[in-house]
C-alpha cells in the first residue's frame, strides 16, 4: 500500500472477510485486527494499544479512534482511498 502523507510504500498482509479482519502491519511490527458483522467492525490496534469501531456500507466507510479520540470517514474508489481524519482536520490518500 502507498502512503502519500508519507511518500512510501507500507507492507500490511493478512486476512479480511465478512465478519473478522486480521491483519499484520511490517512497517510498525504489529498485529490488527477483531470481528464484526452487517458491516459493523470492533477492531483492536496491538501496535498502538486501542480499540477502533469501523463501520462499512458499499465503498464508503467511517469510524472512530478510541486512541485519537476523534471519528474519521472515507470513501473507496478503484485501487485507492481518501481517508478523512476529523482530529486532525487532513485527508490521508492512500492507493494499494
Amino acid at each position: 500500500m502507498y502512503d502519500y502523507s508519507q511518500g512510501r510504500y507500507i507492507s500490511i498482509g493478512g486476512a479480511i472477510s465478512e465478519s473478522n479482519v486480521k491483519v499484520y502491519d511490517y512497517s510498525r511490527s504489529a498485529h490488527f485486527g477483531g470481528n464484526g458483522h452487517d458491516g459493523r467492525f470492533k477492531l483492536y490496534d496491538y501496535g498502538h494499544s486501542h480499540h477502533l469501531s469501523l463501520e462499512v456500507s458499499g465503498n464508503q466507510y467511517k469510524g472512530y479512534d478510541y486512541g485519537a479520540g476523534s471519528h474519521f470517514s472515507g470513501k473507496v474508489n478503484g485501487y485507492s482511498t481518501a481517508l478523512y481524519d476529523y482530529g486532525n482536520g487532513a485527508y490521508f490518500n492512500y492507493s494499494v
